[in-house]
């Protein structure tokens, strides 16, 4: 039987954990503090709790833990990654980004991916198994403690979907925004999906108001079934209508994330085309320059050609940047580091 991961249960989940095996409710309190303000794991520590109910949590319960393998500094800008273990010895990846606005973390939701996006890194292995909200916050709170300072800002767009582990990720949004723990913002977190459409409706239905991030990367269905799988289940029309929803929903401008590729996507059919599906929407377009991988024979558009399109949009009326490259020297981009690392040790530690 397994136990249950206490540092990956809600508030509300904690207190109704504490009346089941008959103690007060407002002991699931303390510990979620412990846990995620204090952001401490070692329950034989909380002394505020009974020496038996400590005990009894000892014995019965088991809390996540995830280590730091390796951090690598970026000499070009303020860009920390992070190459964490788990339990089970697999290894996922996190950066930490510095801007004028604060800190922004990007955090893994799974290890590895089985969406298959044939440019992106996290997705080379497939799926090994989905992160629990504990290792989801942990990534978090071991990045705040190395860097000695909070994190302000969070991005679901590491190594996996978050929309394929939706209740995980809701759990997680549910307890780093808690104010009895880290206390974020809900509109200081962006999630990306890949185009989970049913997924998306479920999200617009929780009407909580975060950031939602497409990768679209085509306007074309025939052109992002080459690169995007997931659009072989879902057509760009399905896609967009869900878009639409969430959108009226929310009342939350989308960002688009567009992966420029030279001579597949930067075309000025593919820019009209583009301009064609996002007419009437509120959203802002994220332009992202090609980070060529060794299994996908693709190259970025020359910086020329990328700021034509940046023209072409912003003309249109369309909110559009160019994302600024971060940690380029460290292999921040999604994926890259943690294959590079499993590659070279049997993918497991």
């Amino acid at each position: 039987m397994n136990k249950i991961e206490l540092n990956s249960l809600t508030l509300k989940e904690l207190r109704e954990y504490m009346v089941s095996i008959q103690e007060k409710s407002f002991r699931g309190e303390q510990v979620f503090s412990y846990f995620h303000r204090n952001k401490k794991v070692d329950i034989e520590n909380l002394k505020v709790l009974p020496e038996n109910l400590r005990k009894y949590l000892l014995d019965n319960i088991k809390v996540n833990k995830i280590d730091i393998y390796k951090v690598f500094d970026s000499k070009i800008d303020d860009t920390k990654k992070y190459l964490f273990l788990l339990d089970d010895m697999n290894i996922i990846e996190s950066v930490a980004m510095e801007y004028n606005h604060g800190l922004t973390a990007c955090i893994s939701t799974q290890v590895g991916c089985k969406m298959g996006c044939s440019f992106c890194a996290s997705t080379k292995e497939g799926l090994i198994r989905n992160l629990t909200p504990a290792e989801m916050v942990n990534q978090i709170y071991m990045m705040e403690k190395d860097l000695g300072k909070d994190i302000s800002n969070i991005v679901l767009m590491g190594s996996g979907e978050p929309l394929d582990n939706y209740d995980n990720t809701m759990k997680f949004i549910n307890i780093i925004h808690d104010e009895k723990g880290h206390n974020i913002s809900l509109r200081n977190i962006a999630l990306s999906t890949c185009g989970v459409v049913p997924r998306i409706y479920d999200l617009a239905n929780e009407n909580i108001p975060i950031t939602l991030s497409i990768s679209l990367h085509s306007p074309f269905d025939a052109e992002r079934k080459k690169i995007m799988p997931i659009a072989k289940k879902y057509s760009i029309d399905e896609l967009m209508k869900a878009c639409r929803f969430y959108s009226e929903k929310t009342k939350r401008r989308i960002t688009f994330e567009y992966t420029l590729i030279d001579n597949v996507n930067d075309r000025d059919v593919d820019i009209k085309e583009l301009i064609k599906i996002l007419e009437g929407l509120k959203c802002h377009i994220n332009l992202i320059p090609l980070n060529p991988i060794r299994e996908f024979n693709k190259d970025r558009p020359s910086r020329k050609n990328i700021e034509r399109v940046q023209r072409i949009l912003s003309n249109r009326g369309i909110a559009v940047t160019i994302r600024r490259e971060m940690g380029g020297d460290i292999s921040a981009s999604c994926g890259q580091l943690r294959r590079a690392v499993t590659q070279g040790n049997n993918k497991r530690f």
